[in-house]
């Protein structure tokens, strides 16, 4: 566990992205919570990453655009390059990286969830998904439907997007993350590197907020005032995962 410091800025661009995508109108709702608690749900081999002595899980909902794989012709993808999403995710280490790690990603679309589970061991789930922006309000709502062990895992959040802000240690913490950990069931584990340019950042006050993906996940439901920012967004380009040594 550790409180070091997060670069606003990508400390290792990707030089051949093997996919590209952007992340528009994010909304980014943390909680702390009890480094064991959140321990417990990762496997052996990834730590649980701290600030301020404490972990932090995020319900981030957003919507992905021109998703696709470069070179142009395949980018965007047709039918699926543009969805919802909104995830559960908080922050580790594994073998000398640092990045995200998932806990429930939900999407509206069975093509991407299903390859992305299969090929990429991330826990996508399919169900109602909406994200949309009407002037200054961001609004998101989950109903998941599959896999349907996730029955009842849902959430209703509106918030209100304010003034610009200026990042400070704890919103790089939550936002600069320029990784994906990911493991397998034989113990193996993955790192696919993130680029993209730094966040342009907003405050934002939740109107109304009703989830039960924290639960879903495994968690504790969140105790006390979420930590909230918006992002207009950004460009996102990925590079290859690779397997991290033992």
């Amino acid at each position: 566990m550790s409180d070091e410091s997060v670069s606003v800025e990508c400390p290792s661009p990707v030089a051949r992205p093997v996919m590209v995508q952007s992340w528009n109108e994010i909304v980014f709702v943390h909680w702390r919570y009890d480094p064991s608690e959140v321990q417990r749900l990762l496997p052996a081999g990834v730590e649980v990453d701290t600030f301020d002595g404490s972990a932090w899980v995020g319900l981030i909902p957003f919507h992905m655009d021109g998703l696709g794989f470069p070179p142009s012709i395949l980018h965007p993808l047709p039918h699926v390059g543009s969805f919802p999403e909104v995830n559960i995710r908080t922050y580790v280490r594994s073998r000398g990286r640092r990045g995200v790690y998932f806990l429930s990603l939900d999407i509206d679309r069975y093509l991407p969830a299903v390859v992305a589970r299969l090929g990429y061991r991330i826990p996508y789930c399919v169900g109602d998904v909406r994200h949309v922006r009407v002037g200054d309000r961001v609004m998101s709502s989950v109903d998941r439907r599959w896999p349907s062990s996730g029955r009842g895992a849902t959430a209703s959040l509106s918030v209100r997007v304010g003034s610009a802000v200026d990042a400070d240690p704890l919103t790089a913490f939550l936002t600069a993350r320029w990784g994906l950990i990911s493991s397998n069931p034989y113990g193996r584990f993955g790192y696919a590197p993130v680029e993209h340019p730094a966040w342009q950042l907003h405050e934002a006050e939740i109107e109304h907020l009703d989830e039960r993906l924290t639960t879903a996940a495994g968690l504790s439901a969140p105790v006390g005032a979420p930590h909230v920012l918006f992002s207009a967004g950004t460009d996102v380009r990925i590079g290859w995962p690779k397997r991290l040594a033992q």
